[in-house]
C-alpha cells in the first residue's frame, strides 16, 4: 500500500465524538466487572438454593474465568477477522442472553453452561473496550482516556459487593444475573451508533483460525484456573490431581508459547512483546494483579472473620476505596502529560505499598477509621498507577498493534489477580496454623503469665458455673483468643507481604521509556 494511503491509514479519526465512544464501550467493561465481584457475594445463595456444597458452588467463577481468559485472549484474532465493532456487538449480546440463561437456571450443571457462555462472551469486553479507547483518542488525550477506563474497571469491583449484598437479600441471588439485561441493551445501541472500525481493522489481512493455538491455550488456561481454583481445597501439591494439572499448565504454557512464535498466523502475535514498555508493562501489570485481587480478596475476610463484620458491613466498609479511586483518576487524568509518568508511577507504587503496611498493623482493636483510611489511599495508588502504566505500556506502539496488545496486558493482569487471590488464602491458613503452634507453645503450666491468666478466668466463670464447667469455659475462651490472635497474624503477614512486592515493582519502572506524540506508521496489508 502507497506511503500516502497508509499515512491516511495512520491520521484516521473517528468520525463521532470520542466521548461517546468511550460511554459505548465502558457500559460493557463496566457490566462485566461488576457481574464478577457481584457473583462473589451469592456464592452462598446459589449453593443453597441448588443444594450443593460451598465448594460446588466456586465452581460459578471457575467455569467463567476460564472461557473468560480463552476469549480474552483471542480476541485479537477474533477482532482482526469478523471486525471489532461487529465482534463487539456479538459478545455484548451474548452476555445478555447467557445472563438470562443463568438467571433461570433450573440446576447447576446448566447455570455452569450458561456461564461458561457468559464468560466467552465477557471476554472481549476489556480489551476491545481499551484498544478502541487508545484508537479513538489522540495520543496526548490517551491519559484522560484510560482515566475514564480505570473508573469502570476500579469502581466496579467496588461497588459490586455491596450491591449484590444488597440484591441477594432484597431480591434473588438470579437478579444478580438479570441485572445486565438493562445495561447491555444499552450498551449494545450506542455500541451500534457510534463506534466504528478504523481502517486497518477493515483491511486487516484475514486469517485462518490457529486451531492448534487455541486448543493449547485452552487447555493450559483451564488447567492453571482450575489448580489455583481449588489446589488449597486439596492441599496443593500433596494431591496427585493437583501435581497433573500444573505438568498440564506448564507443558501446555511452553507449547503454546514455542508455537505462536513459530507460526505463521498465530492466534496470539506474541512478537508484539519485544516492545521494550509492554513487556515491562506485562510484567508490573501481572505483579500489580496479585496484589489488588489478594487486598481485595483479604479485606472483607479479615472483616468479616477478625472484626465480626457482616457481609454487608464489610462491604460498606470496603466502599471508601472508590472514593480514593475518583480523587486518583481525576487527579492523574491531567497529570499524565504534565509530568514524567515514571515519576507517576513511582509515586502510586510508594502510596500503594504504604496503604499495605498500614493494613499490616491491623489488630481486633483497631477502629473502622484505620481500616478506612489504607482503602481509600489502596484506591487512590491503583487509580495513579493503571492510568500511566497503561498509556505508557502501549504508547510506543502502532495503533494496529493495540488490540492483541491489550489482550495480553488484560490476561496477564488476571492472572495474577487467580494467582494473587490461590496464593494469599494459601498463605493465610498455613500463616494462620503456624502461628496458631506458636502461640500455643506458650500455653503451658510452666508459664506463669498464662497459669495467672487461667486462674483469673476461672475465677469469674465460678461465680456462675461449678468448678469444672468454670475451668473448661477458662480454657475455651483462652483458645478463643489464640486462635484469633494467630489469624491477625495471618493477615498482617500478607499484607506486609503484598507491600514489599508493591516496592518491588519499582526498578522495573526506571526501564520503561517515555512515547512521544508523534503518529506512528500503520502496516495495513
Amino acid at each position: 500500500m502507497s506511503t500516502a494511503l497508509s499515512q491516511d491509514h495512520a491520521l484516521w479519526k473517528p468520525q463521532a465524538n470520542p466521548w461517546m465512544i468511550a460511554v459505548s464501550v465502558m457500559l460493557g467493561t463496566f457490566m462485566e466487572v461488576l457481574d464478577t465481584s457481584i457473583a462473589n457475594v451469592a456464592l452462598p445463595h446459589i449453593a443453597g438454593s441448588m443444594s450443593i456444597t460451598p465448594d460446588d458452588a466456586t465452581w460459578v467463577l471457575t467455569s467463567y474465568l476460564i472461557s473468560n481468559a480463552v476469549v480474552l485472549t483471542a480476541a485479537g484474532w477474533l477482532s482482526r477477522t469478523f471486525g471489532r465493532k461487529r465482534f463487539l456487538l456479538t459478545c455484548i449480546a451474548i452476555f445478555a442472553i447467557a445472563s438470562v440463561l443463568a438467571g433461570a437456571a433450573p440446576n447447576f450443571p446448566f447455570l455452569i453452561f450458561a456461564l461458561v457462555i457468559q464468560g466467552a462472551g465477557g471476554g472481549a469486553l476489556q480489551p476491545s473496550a481499551q484498544a478502541i479507547l487508545l484508537e479513538s483518542f489522540p495520543v496526548e488525550k490517551r491519559g484522560q482516556a484510560m482515566a475514564f477506563y480505570t473508573f469502570g474497571v476500579i469502581c466496579a469491583p467496588v461497588i459490586g459487593p455491596t450491591l449484590g449484598g444488597w440484591i441477594t437479600d432484597s431480591f434473588s441471588w438470579r437478579w444478580v444475573f438479570y441485572i445486565n439485561i438493562p445495561v447491555a441493551m444499552v450498551a449494545f445501541l450506542m455500541v451500534q451508533t457510534y463506534v466504528e472500525d478504523p481502517p486497518y481493522i477493515r483491511h486487516a489481512l484475514k486469517t485462518k483460525l490457529d486451531t492448534i493455538g487455541f486448543i493449547l491455550l485452552a487447555v493450559w488456561i483451564a488447567a492453571l484456573q482450575i489448580m489455583l481454583d481449588k489446589g488449597q481445597d486439596a492441599d496443593w501439591f500433596g494431591a496427585v490431581w493437583v501435581r497433573w494439572f500444573a505438568a498440564i499448565a506448564v507443558l501446555g504454557f511452553l507449547a503454546f508459547i514455542v508455537w505462536e512464535l513459530t507460526s505463521d498466523a498465530p492466534l496470539v502475535n506474541l512478537r508484539v512483546l519485544k516492545n521494550r514498555n509492554l513487556l515491562i508493562g506485562t510484567i508490573l501489570i501481572f505483579i500489580v494483579g496479585i496484589v489488588l485481587y489478594a487486598t481485595t480478596a483479604l479485606l472483607p475476610l479479615f472483616l468479616q472473620t477478625i472484626m465480626g463484620y457482616s457481609a454487608l458491613d464489610s462491604g460498606l466498609a470496603v466502599s471508601p476505596r472508590g472514593i480514593g479511586s475518583v480523587i486518583g483518576i481525576l487527579v492523574i487524568g491531567r497529570l499524565t502529560n504534565l509530568i514524567d509518568n515514571r515519576f507517576l508511577m513511582i509515586s502510586a507504587l510508594l502510596a500503594l505499598a504504604y496503604s499495605s503496611f498500614l493494613l499490616g498493623h491491623v489488630d481486633p482493636e483497631i477502629g473502622k477509621f484505620s481500616v478506612t483510611w489504607p482503602i481509600i489511599i489502596n484506591g487512590f495508588a491503583t487509580s495513579m498507577l493503571f492510568i500511566p502504566l497503561t498509556t505508557t505500556a502501549v504508547g510506543t506502539l502502532r495503533n494496529d498493534q493495540m488490540g492483541n496488545a491489550t489482550s495480553i496486558y488484560n490476561l496477564m493482569r488476571n492472572i495474577g489477580g487467580a494467582f494473587g487471590i490461590s496464593v494469599t488464602t494459601a498463605l493465610l491458613s498455613r500463616e494462620s496454623q503456624s502461628s496458631q503452634n506458636m502461640l500455643v507453645s506458650h500455653t503451658t503450666q510452666l508459664n506463669p503469665v498464662f497459669n495467672t491468666r487461667v486462674h483469673h478466668l476461672q475465677g469469674m466463670f465460678a461465680a456462675h458455673a461449678p468448678a469444672v464447667t468454670a475451668h473448661q469455659q477458662a480454657f475455651a475462651l483462652i483458645y478463643q483468643s489464640l486462635v484469633q490472635q494467630a489469624g491477625v497474624m495471618a493477615y498482617v503477614f500478607n499484607f506486609r507481604l503484598m507491600a514489599v512486592l508493591v516496592l518491588c515493582c519499582i526498578p522495573f519502572v526506571f526501564f520503561l521509556k517515555i512515547p512521544s506524540h508523534r503518529i506512528k506508521p500503520v502496516n495495513v496489508h
